[in-house]
């Protein structure tokens, strides 16, 4: 046995010295002895990765559902001119409009003047008219016109021998009664007879002449040169011409409008109940004429009788007309003229120190008026006392004070208390 062993420690070589540092010889022992820490550390952590996870979906939900600033938009209360209008639609017409009519029933002459001409009252020409060309006839009419004129003739022989032989027997009884052999009755009844034949001759050359020119109109034309002027009866301009065209026209058919464009007033239908507010020397803007100023005007009345008008949404309204007098120069308005449309704000209250706010910031709550005021990133809900109202502003009684905040157009989305972050209009 001890020969065996000794044998095994012969054949197995000696060991030999690794020509390694101390310290890589050190290293697994170093690792070895690391590893159980290193894993003790990576559980822990492990151990607190849900619970930080927890945390954070937590976070953020809470920051999730947090309240945040409501953006609104704001106004300040200021101090300046307020003005309570109405509004509605106008339109301009000449104060003395002159119709020309035709005076007979006529042929007109086609007529030279053009809208904006200028005419003198009196002077200037303004028509030309002459007869009217005879109808013409068929031989039937003819015969009848001859006919009737041939009767005539006879009917004049027949009163001219009456009125002859009425006159010779009132000569014979003037004798007679001045030898006193007839009554002064029986004289009295001839001197009838003869003014009676007498009226019957003139009705006779009536009727004759009246045939005859009938008869005449109907084969001699009318003279060419027999023509009659219609002068201008004002001064101004030629507002409207409906037909320039030669024509024949009947008695009163109008022929144009004269006036004078720079004498100007506007007609503004109003409703009733604004009409009835509104009395003489109340002022009126024009705006929208055509002229980048506005223009001035006044009222001079109210007319009494209302009328019934259809809105552009078909409900029936009753309105009334306020006419108006331009106190704008004409110089001003040069290009202002005749039925013009405009639109005229009416002032009906105005004063230059007001205390006024947005409209768009004021809304009903109940009975009353009210606002939210911000006053440190918060909307306080405040009801105010309102008087005059424009298109856009209205009047602070109380309740606000001029540089307040207030929001515009709240709608339901801000309360009492709420925060809220100003953007910028």
């Amino acid at each position: 046995m001890n020969d065996h062993h000794e044998s095994n420690a012969e054949v197995l070589p000696a060991a030999q010295p690794n020509p390694v540092s101390p310290m890589k010889a050190n290293a697994p022992a170093l690792k070895s002895a690391g590893r159980p820490r290193a894993n003790q550390a990576n559980r822990h952590s492990r151990r607190w990765l849900p619970w930080m996870g927890l945390v954070l979906l937590l976070a953020l939900i809470v920051a999730g559902f947090w309240p945040r600033p409501v953006l609104v938009e704001l106004a300040t209360i200021q101090v300046g001119k307020l003005q309570s209008t109405v509004t509605e639609e106008g339109k301009t017409r000449v104060k003395q409009r002159y119709l020309v009519t035709a005076p007979l029933a006529s042929r007109l002459r086609r007529i030279a003047l053009d809208p904006g001409d200028k005419v003198k009252a009196g002077e200037t020409v303004v028509a030309e008219i002459e007869p009217l060309p005879p109808a013409l006839l068929d031989a039937r009419s003819r015969s009848l016109a001859e006919a009737r004129r041939d009767a005539a003739i006879q009917n004049l022989e027949r009163a001219r021998a009456a009125h002859r032989f009425a006159t010779s027997e009132l000569e014979r009884f003037k004798k007679l009664f001045a030898e006193q052999t007839v009554s002064i009755q029986e004289l009295e009844v001839m001197k009838w007879r003869d003014e009676s034949a007498m009226r019957d001759e003139g009705a006779a050359e009536s009727e004759l002449r009246e045939a005859e020119a009938t008869l005449a109109a109907f084969t001699n034309p009318a003279p060419a040169g027999d023509i009659t002027e219609v002068k201008a009866p004002a001064s101004g301009r030629v507002l409207r011409v409906p037909d320039q065209s030669a024509r024949v026209v009947s008695a009163g058919q109008t022929l144009l409008e004269i006036g004078d464009p720079t004498d100007l007033e506007v007609v503004i239908d109003v409703l009733s109940r604004d009409g009835a507010r509104i009395g003489p020397g109340t002022r009126i803007e024009l705006e929208h004429w055509g002229g980048e100023v506005p223009l001035q005007a006044r009222v001079r009345h109210v007319e009494p009788a209302a009328f019934t008008k259809v809105s552009a949404l078909g409900v029936e309204e009753q309105r009334v007309n306020v006419i108006a007098d331009l106190v704008t120069p004409p110089e001003q308005r040069r290009s202002l003229g005749d039925q013009f449309r405009v639109e005229a704000r009416i002032v009906m209250w105005e004063a230059d120190q007001v205390t006024k706010v947005a409209s768009g910031a004021l809304f009903r709550r109940g009975q009353d008026w009210a606002t939210f005021v911000v006053t440190e990133g918060r909307a306080h809900l405040r009801t105010i006392k309102v008087g005059h109202a424009s298109n856009s502003e209205m009047e602070i009684l109380a309740g606000l004070k001029p540089g307040d905040a207030v929001i515009l157009h709240p709608g339901d989305r801000v309360r009492d208390g709420q925060r809220v972050k100003p953007v910028e209009i």
